[in-house]
């Protein structure tokens, strides 16, 4: 079955047809739902070879990700997928073993063999796995976009998560419940989101002129485990420890479990706060006082944006007015349950 069909079918030129498979807003109205129910009387499907041929464009993005083991990265691949559904692309996805790729090179030579129509750039700063953007030798033909944190600007638009932000709310919010021996147990240093949740942290301590030292940091690695551990070395360190601070809800998890084993009761003797909102944190006991990060949001915003930079490309006459934002920084939400004080009169 062709176009011809679907046209002949309809009473309508192939021109129509295709301005509706195409969603242009040229078409009558009643024209256009004639059009798609001969569609789907027909069962018609358009050849999507053949029309990217014809329009320049695969309608395909390609996605470079890490760490879908990990909450974080899972739901921000959720969003773009969601997006780019709802905007007609298809995603070929090139999922990282390590977050440090070998070749870069050679990475984005297999992405643009695809005739992908933008690249987005999923994989979480992690030590310098972002060195090669600086890199003059690397030359793009298409858009591309950052999703997740950025240490420093690049001509590369970035959308992500303030995760300094997190940090500082986090702790501000157990300040405000009247703790003032506040630990915490960072996500592996070597990423970048735990090294901005420890700075808000840290900076939310010195606002309110309390001692920052090393006593009260322990390293964790993203897992219920580390937290557990961390709180065992937080209280040996800290006879007065009052609160914690988890960089994740993991952690969180295993930190209430160890203070459970501990005899120390949460919130009156620890208050706990972690960062996600992972489905299961308000089923913990108690339920966990936390974070939420807008990952879906990011990764469907990210999408958006590089619809925008396509549009741009193929039709810069029509889009000289467009701007896209070289940071998006989206901010995190606090979600208090029963792991934390109540807040001080």
């Amino acid at each position: 079955m062709t176009i011809k069909d679907v046209a002949g079918a309809a009473g309508v030129s192939t021109q129509t047809v295709s301005r509706v498979l195409n969603n242009r807003p040229d078409v009558a109205p009643e024209t256009f739902q004639r059009v798609e129910e001969v569609i789907k009387q027909l069962g018609f499907v358009p050849n999507a070879l053949v029309r990217s041929l014809i329009q320049g464009r695969s309608h395909t993005l390609g996605v470079v990700a890490y760490g879908l083991e990990y909450f974080g990265p899972s739901r921000t691949l959720a969003g773009i997928e969601k997006q780019a559904n709802e905007l007609g692309y298809s995603i070929f996805l090139s999922l990282l073993h390590r977050p440090n790729p070998d070749d870069i090179e050679q990475l984005f030579r297999n992405l643009l063999a695809r005739q992908v129509d933008g690249i987005i750039w999923a994989v979480p700063e992690y030590e310098d796995n972002r060195a090669w953007v600086e890199e003059k030798s690397l030359d793009f033909p298409v858009p591309m976009i950052f999703v997740r944190g950025m240490t420093k600007p690049t001509a590369v638009p970035i959308v992500g998560i303030d995760n300094q932000a997190i940090g500082y709310l986090a702790t501000e919010h157990l300040l405000a419940t009247g703790a003032r021996r506040i630990g915490i147990v960072t996500g592996p240093l070597t990423w970048w989101e735990a090294r901005e949740r420890q700075r808000g942290w840290q900076e939310a301590l010195t606002v309110h002129g309390l001692e920052v030292n090393d006593r009260l940091m322990v390293e964790g690695d993203w897992n219920a485990p580390s937290g557990e551990r961390g709180l065992h070395q937080l209280l040996a360190q800290n006879t007065d420890l009052d609160a914690v601070f988890a960089s994740n809800d993991q952690m969180a998890l295993g930190i209430l479990y160890a203070a459970h084993r501990l005899g120390r009761r949460v919130p009156e003797d620890l208050s706990v706060v972690g960062v996600d909102n992972i489905p299961e944190s308000a089923h913990f006991w108690p339920p966990l006082t936390t974070v939420r990060q807008r990952l879906q949001e990011a990764g469907a915003q990210a999408v958006m944006e590089l619809d925008q930079m396509i549009q741009m490309v193929k039709r810069p006459q029509q889009n000289q007015d467009q701007v896209v934002p070289n940071v998006t920084l989206l901010q995190p939400e606090l979600i208090i349950r029963e792991s934390s004080r109540l807040l001080a009169s």
